[in-house]
């Protein structure tokens, strides 16, 4: 029964989508108001459709109907109920389920937002393109990773289970969704792009109705991205958190056009700059996204995060040829109307900042597509293995990453349309001055490594800035309302949030800059073998060895070590690294343990255990990675005040108008009335 519901359900979806496309099709060119109040009942049928099917494959892993070929694969019946539920995401159709759900519900959520302008031809057009998107998932779930295929021959009586690395921890039930939110996500800002050009209007209009859907799904991406690497480190058992694997490298490269473009973006509403540019960065991001699911569901790289070979791979290279061919050939034949009017006035300005922070990600964007794509190219046109590892990616991104920290710590505190050098010392002389103690006190104390040094310095640079811009706009609040300092701070923010969320978003990004700096270059990393009760120092911890202990389960049989952990003669307790191993698959999957502090983390891993007398194990001590997550939550809530509505405070001074060259009489922030207009930065 269920794969009968569960099979009508992608049928329906299909059938839906693919309704709403020609209805929209053909009713826009005619402004036919029957067929596209037809078309938007398709949307809401194929949201009900893809709602429908992901909750029979649900039902069917609780109910372990080891007749759907899926769930024989991915369930036991002694997976615990959250891999249960998660499983649905853990092998390739049921993650394009959940894709082909999360692009059908923003589907869905565009049409409701915009329904009092449902006969809006751009609105029309942009919906046209996101059921273009739910339509080609449904027909891949079809034709080419159906979730609900019967089981051939004899049904199991159990199932093989989720994939080990699945099954042993909690950020399994958060970190794929978020990923996919943010990847489906620009979808929206793509169909708008889209629709922008096929109507002629691409001026700020398409940018402001996918300014919120934007922000999402860069939020949702950037929560995506950081939850991997927390997962891959608490997970993996390596000591790290990023190894530029393919994978990773595709959910990355979205993110930073991504990030491009909501700079860019602030450039074309203040100066009216950029038109082709931003138009080329969201279908870049689309196209990127797209690329991803490729490399990840395709099997065509090997990695622990990538699913096994299919034949998925040859749809999503069309559909991404397809895409880039339309986005592309749109541009050109817009190419007299995309001229923008809006010029970069000074070389110290803040449209030039956001330029040159553009080339960057570019180029930045560039390098890592280069060293994913290239052995793939390699393989395929030379029938040759070639291998980019990290000392590629770490050599050619570092310069890039500062130059990016650099950018960030300048560009906020220039005017747009330049300033006068007396503005420029009184905004930058402070900042920079502590950027530059912060490295000579550095390099006095002994810290080693140019790039840490530098990072530092431009990091504190930055939070400098980013203070300045605070207590400016505090003050600026309190000299016009008149309001005391505990309700100056949060109607200051909430007065201008997208600017301050902004700011609160580099904060964060300074916080992982610093935490990648230290973790990468102060690492001790060291594989000590140890008998019952002896003990090793690694950088200052002494780590002892007190006994094992056997768990066994149905679901699995743990080998955990109990290691008594002392740091300066302080007892910092008993940490238990573990190897466990899961039935129908081969191998042990180790579990890391983690004592996590301020300033420096300390990583077990049991390597072996050949008998309970004698093990093997691994002692990392890992400087501020605490602050990477911490830096990512500063992120998460800086999205989150972008997101908030503006408030006008009941009396507020004029705004005077912004000359080219700022006066050293203007206040220190730039327009006040005009910030509830600037987006993220």
């Amino acid at each position: 029964m269920r794969v009968a519901l569960g099979t009508a359900a992608v049928w329906l979806g299909a059938v839906a989508s693919l309704y709403a496309v020609v209805m929209f099709a053909v009713g826009l060119p005619r402004r036919d108001e029957r067929m596209l109040r037809a078309g938007r009942r398709g949307v809401a049928l194929a949201f009900g459709a893809a709602v429908a099917a992901f909750g029979v494959m649900e039902w069917a892993l609780f109910s372990h109907d080891f007749s759907i070929e899926y769930v024989a694969g991915n369930v036991a019946r002694a997976t615990p109920g959250l891999y249960t539920f998660t499983a649905l995401w853990g092998a390739l159709e049921g993650s394009i389920l959940l894709w082909t759900l999360f692009v059908a519900g923003y589907a869905g959520w565009t049409v409701h937002r915009f329904r009092s302008r449902a006969d809006d031809p751009i609105v029309g057009w942009a919906t046209l393109t996101a059921m273009v998107v739910v339509a080609f998932f449904f027909v891949v779930m079809l034709v080419a990773a159906n979730p609900f295929t019967r089981i051939a021959g004899a049904i199991p009586l159990d199932g093989e289970g989720p994939n080990p690395l699945l099954q042993n921890h909690p950020l399994m039930a958060f970190h794929p969704p978020m990923l996919y939110l943010g990847y489906v996500g620009f979808t929206i800002p793509f169909a708008f792009g889209i629709a922008g050009l096929v109507t002629g209007r691409v001026g700020e209009e398409w940018l402001s109705d996918t300014r919120r859907a934007t922000l999402i799904a860069w939020g949702f991406l950037t929560g995506g991205v950081i939850l991997g690497a927390w997962w891959s480190y608490e997970v993996l058992g390596w000591g790290g958190y990023w190894a530029w694997d393919p994978v990773e490298n595709a959910s990355l490269l979205p993110w930073i056009t991504g990030t491009a473009f909501l700079h860019s973006v602030m450039a074309r509403e203040r100066q009216g700059m950029l038109r082709v540019w931003n138009l080329s960065l969201v279908i870049a991001t689309f196209c990127l996204t797209i690329l991803g699911t490729f490399l990840t569901r395709s099997g065509v790289v090997a990695s622990v995060h990538a699913f096994s070979r299919s034949s998925i791979g040859p749809w999503l290279l069309g559909f991404l040829g397809v895409s880039v061919l339309v986005g592309v050939g749109l541009i050109a034949w817009r190419g007299d109307a995309l001229r923008g009017e809006g010029r970069v006035a000074s070389p110290a300005s803040r449209e030039s900042a956001f330029l040159a922070n553009n080339l960057v990600f570019s180029a930045f964007a560039l390098v890592v597509l280069l060293g994913t794509v290239y052995p793939l190219l390699a393989e395929a046109l030379q029938d040759r293995q070639v291998s980019v590892g990290e000392p590629y990616f770490d050599r050619m991104t570092a310069p890039l990453g500062m130059a990016i920290l650099f950018l960030m710590a300048v560009a906020p505190l220039l005017p747009w349309r330049g300033a006068s050098g007396e503005v420029l010392n009184r905004r930058l002389l402070v900042p920079a001055w502590i950027g530059g103690s912060t490295i000579a006190i550095a390099a006095l104390v002994g810290v080693r490594g140019v790039a840490q040094v530098l990072t530092f310095g431009l990091a504190a640079f930055a939070l400098a800035g980013i203070v300045d811009r605070m207590v400016a706009g505090v003050r600026s609040r309190r000299r016009s309302d008149g309001e005391p300092l505990l309700k100056a701070i949060p109607a200051t923010v909430l007065g201008r949030p997208r600017l301050y969320g902004g700011l609160i978003v580099h904060a964060g990004v300074v916080l992982i800059a610093v935490a990648i700096a230290a973790s990468s270059g102060y690492s001790t990393k060291r594989e000590v073998r140890l008998d019952r009760g002896e003990s090793a120092t690694v950088a200052g911890y002494a780590v002892t060895y007190l006994g094992r202990a056997v768990d066994a389960d149905a679901q699995k049989t743990t080998i955990k070590a109990d290691i008594k952990v002392e740091r300066g003669g302080d007892d910092l307790g008993v940490y238990s690294p573990a190897i466990s191993t899961y039935p129908n698959f081969a191998g042990g999957i180790g579990t890391p343990s983690v004592r996590t502090g301020l300033l420096r983390d300390l990583y077990l891993t049991l390597v072996s255990s050949p008998n309970e007398s004698r093990i093997a194990l691994g002692v990392a001590v890992n400087p501020l990675v605490l602050w990477l997550w911490v830096g990512g939550a500063v992120m998460g809530l800086g999205v989150l005040v972008s997101l908030l509505p503006a408030q006008r405070a009941s009396r507020r001074a004029p705004a005077p108008v912004e000359s080219p060259v700022e006066s050293p009489a203007r206040s220190t922030l730039d327009s006040p009335a005009g910030g509830a207009m600037e987006p993220v930065s």
